[in-house]
């Protein structure tokens, strides 16, 4: 992605953030401290002209310099719409008049969406999807065997929780720009199956409750992940490359792949301890705890960074989104 389409894709992703029209407060603030990131005055302005209405889709489109930026801003903006759950039909015709603008290929577009409208809808209930390989730390629990006891209830829960916030965490590394989107089903799973370990019956109304009382915005993160793709300038298509591996290597990235371990870690713990003690947590309670556990994520981060790229390296997102959709991974 080249400087000169800098401004478009964040006027693009701006637009697809509030194509729903329902920006609660928090979501604002959140909003401005991420836009804040992603320049000074210039974009400051931007962000203005967008907010008052004087910049449409078609506007940022066609100041776009090639083709593959063009798909890198749909893809980031069918990521912004998805993020929180399905499209209404204000983010549905945001889409189409956006992929209209954008002069493309039909098919590749859609496909695009169809990849992010299924992993909205993907079941809570399933197995948390595999990471690549498991250390010993992290592997599944055994049965008691020949005078070997089994691993506990509780070590089997927090090497689940690790293992996912490395896959988190190894998403962010990936290149492709659905791989961020993916992490949000990921905790979404990740709580259910914690809660369902303590008898909880949870929906997804319920897991969104919990992670806004945390301040875990499905919306915030993804707009997280594209500030950090835009501001590193990776700009690459993905699908054609979706069981790809590769690493991307910019700072952005890895600062993704940090704060997307660290949030997975402390929501899977403080989600178990919240759980075990059948759900009498005050918010305040709730928040001082994931800030604890955030702390401790902090401070497991500089000696789980080789495992994180180690997971990119390998990772099959192909393989990782269709376990998320409940597909057959062969």
């Amino acid at each position: 992605m080249h400087e000169q389409d800098r401004e478009p894709v964040i006027a693009i992703c701006l637009l697809a953030a509030l194509a729903d029209g329902e920006r609660t407060p928090e979501e604002q603030e959140h909003f401005a401290r991420i836009t804040a990131r992603l320049g000074g005055q210039d974009i400051s302005e931007l962000v203005a002209r967008v907010q008052r209405g004087e910049l449409t889709a078609g506007a940022a489109a066609r100041r776009l310099a090639s083709p593959e930026a063009r798909l890198t801003a749909y893809e980031m903006a069918v990521a912004m719409v998805y993020a929180d759950g399905e499209a209404n039909p204000s983010e549905r015709a945001f889409l189409e008049q956006l992929k209209q603008a954008m002069e493309l290929s039909d098919a590749g577009l859609a496909e695009v969406q169809r990849e992010a409208e299924s992993l909205s809808r993907a079941p809570l209930a399933g197995p948390t999807p595999a990471a690549v390989a498991m250390s010993p730390a992290t592997e599944a629990p055994r049965p008691s065997q020949a005078g070997i006891p089994a691993v506990s209830h509780d070590a089997a829960l927090e090497a689940m929780i690790r293992q996912q916030a490395l896959l988190a965490g190894a998403l962010e590394l990936l290149p492709q720009n659905i791989a961020s989107l993916a992490i949000i089903p990921i905790q979404m799973r990740l709580v259910y199956r914690i809660g369902a370990d303590y008898g909880q019956k949870l929906d997804n109304a319920q897991i969104k409750d919990l992670l806004g009382v945390l301040g875990i915005g499905a919306a915030g993160q993804v707009l997280d992940g594209v500030a950090r793709r835009i501001l590193g300038g990776l700009g690459r298509g993905m699908f054609g490359r979706v069981l790809g591996g590769v690493v991307g290597g910019t700072a952005g990235l890895v600062a993704g792949a940090g704060v997307s371990f660290v949030t997975t870690y402390a929501l899977g713990h403080a989600a178990k301890q919240y759980y075990a003690q059948g759900r009498k947590l005050s918010p305040a309670d709730l928040r001082e705890l994931f800030e604890r556990f955030r702390a401790e994520a902090e401070g497991l981060l500089p000696r789980v960074q080789s495992e994180l790229h180690a997971q990119s390296r390998h990772l099959d997102l192909g393989r990782v989104l269709a376990s998320i959709r409940g597909a057959p991974t062969g």
